[in-house]
C-alpha cells in the first residue's frame, strides 16, 4: 500500500498545519475620510485648484500669518508649498503619483523626517465623492519625533496628526459643496 501524502497545506516533515504570523504595525497609518456633496472631478479641482483658500493656514502650516497662499504644482513630482508675504517658499511634499480626479499621493515634508500622505477621491453618485486620507511612513519618526508637538500638541502618539486630516477634511468639505 502507497502511503498518502499530507495535505499540501501542511509541513510535510511533521504533517502540522502551519501557524499564521500576523504583524501588528506598531506605528500605524492615520486614516480620515469625508463625504462631499460634489462630483469627483470638481472635488479633486477644489483640492487642487483653490487649497490657498479653503485649507486651514493656522494652525497647519509653516508660515502661519506669513503665509499669503497654497499651490499644487498639477502634476507627477510637482511642489506642494506655500508661499510667503516675503516671497519665501516652503515646500509641504512632493507628488509622487499623479492621477486626477481619482487619487494623488505626495511626501509630507511637514513631519520631522519626511511621510507620505495619499488622497483618494471615490465618486459614490452623480454629486456624491469619498476623499479618503491615508498619512502614511511613520516609521522614519524616532520614538521622541512621535510624540513631538505638531500644529497641535500630542504629535502622532497623541492622535494629533487625527484630528488635523479631520479638520482639514471638514473645510475641504465645506469648501466644495460652496464652490
Amino acid at each position: 500500500m502507497t502511503p498518502t501524502p499530507p495535505p499540501a497545506d501542511t509541513d510535510p516533515a511533521t504533517g502540522a498545519a502551519p501557524t499564521a504570523t500576523v504583524t501588528t504595525l506598531r506605528r500605524p497609518p492615520i486614516r480620515q475620510a469625508t463625504v462631499v456633496r460634489s462630483d469627483r472631478a470638481h472635488t479633486f479641482d477644489v483640492f487642487v485648484s483653490t487649497i490657498g483658500q479653503w485649507w486651514p493656514l493656522q494652525p497647519y502650516s509653516a508660515g502661519g500669518g506669513r503665509v499669503r497662499d497654497v499651490r499644487v504644482e498639477p502634476h507627477h513630482e510637482g511642489r506642494v508649498y506655500e508661499t510667503w508675504d516675503d516671497g519665501t517658499e516652503i515646500d509641504w511634499g512632493q507628488l509622487l503619483a499623479w492621477d486626477p480626479p481619482a487619487r494623488l499621493v505626495m511626501t509630507w515634508n511637514v513631519t520631522p523626517a519626511p511621510t507620505e500622505v495619499e488622497l483618494t477621491f471615490t465618486a459614490l453618485g452623480p454629486a456624491l465623492t469619498r476623499v479618503a486620507v491615508e498619512h502614511r511612513g511613520w516609521e522614519a519618526l524616532t520614538e521622541e519625533q512621535l510624540g513631538e508637538d505638531c500644529a497641535r500638541p500630542g504629535g502622532y502618539r497623541g492622535g494629533a496628526f487625527a484630528r488635523g486630516w479631520s479638520e482639514i477634511l471638514a473645510r475641504l468639505t465645506a469648501a466644495a459643496e460652496t464652490a
